[in-house]
């Protein structure tokens, strides 16, 4: 079963490290000399070689002219920017809105064959109509308290739709039934957003399978994540988006993924649990 999400930034993160103690051995010199001669404290070599906190550009610039080796330092710092982007908070991704984000993974999703969804909590992005979209939006934003952009980034999130059907991917989406149960919006929101679920579960490019409240579990509700091919996954959780690109973990969310599809329902079932959801609306 899956590790934890951010396993593959911390991995990331003791990689680099373990490359900048390699320089320090090279150089001939300890944690002391280093921090003396990069004037900082040495507690701050210590937390950086432990992987507790990362190094900023110009302190790798420093570490690699205190060890001699200046011209390592673009490398390593094109290695930091690969860890940084492995986990991204939400509030760092949102600091101007949501638009620049939603367009980022619009392109990502242009850029996939085979897109794989598992939710437990909202509709993927992809799957989802304006109002719902805009209401699930106005939440995060309101929590978050970023800058309010929600009309463009509703714009550019909703434009995901048109893959559905443009022939060149396709979309295996696994949602727990308690999706179509939280309210997202009010009953006419919810109703609308229900009602294009069954529209679009005969398109061919999709698959919608319903892990139903009743189906006895070999894996326990996760964490909605997508894997893209099989060359990375996104893992959403509270805080942050954590990308995994670590073969091992792939596979285990591969895996997971497979696990979680034996427990769904598809076609008449699925519609049949759908159809509920939207009658409990009232």
């Amino acid at each position: 079963m899956p590790t934890s999400p951010l396993s593959s930034a911390q991995a990331a993160r003791a990689a680099l490290a373990a490359r900048l103690r390699e320089l320090m051995f090279d150089a001939g010199i300890d944690g002391k000399e280093l921090s003396a001669r990069c004037g900082w404290h040495p507690a701050k070599t210590s937390r950086i070689l432990g992987g507790k906190s990362a190094p900023a550009e110009d302190d790798l610039r420093a570490w690699c002219t205190a060890c001699g080796a200046p011209g390592q330092a673009a490398d390593l710092i094109a290695s930091l920017r690969t860890v940084e982007l492995m986990y991204l908070e939400w509030r760092r991704l949102h600091r101007t809105g949501m638009r620049q984000v939603q367009e980022g993974t619009l392109a990502l999703h242009q850029d996939t064959s085979v897109c794989r969804a598992y939710v437990s909590n909202v509709v993927p992005g992809f799957l989802q109509t304006a109002a719902y979209a805009t209401a699930l939006m106005r939440s995060i934003t309101a929590f978050q308290g970023t800058p309010d952009d929600v009309a463009d980034a509703v714009a550019a999130r909703t434009e995901r739709g048109r893959l559905l059907h443009d022939g060149r991917h396709r979309f295996v989406v696994l949602v727990e039934e308690t999706v179509l149960r939280y309210r997202i919006g009010d009953a006419a929101t919810m109703a609308g957003q229900l009602g294009h679920l069954l529209a679009v579960m005969p398109l061919p490019s999709v698959s919608l399978g319903i892990i139903p409240f009743t189906a006895p579990r070999t894996v326990w509700p996760l964490e909605a994540f997508y894997l893209f091919d099989n060359d990375q996954a996104s893992v959403e959780t509270l805080t942050a988006e954590v990308t995994v690109t670590q073969p091992r973990e792939l596979a285990d969310y591969h895996r997971a993924f497979a696990a979680l599809a034996a427990m769904a329902v598809h076609g008449a079932a699925a519609r049949a649990l759908v159809t509920a959801a939207i009658d409990s609306l009232g």
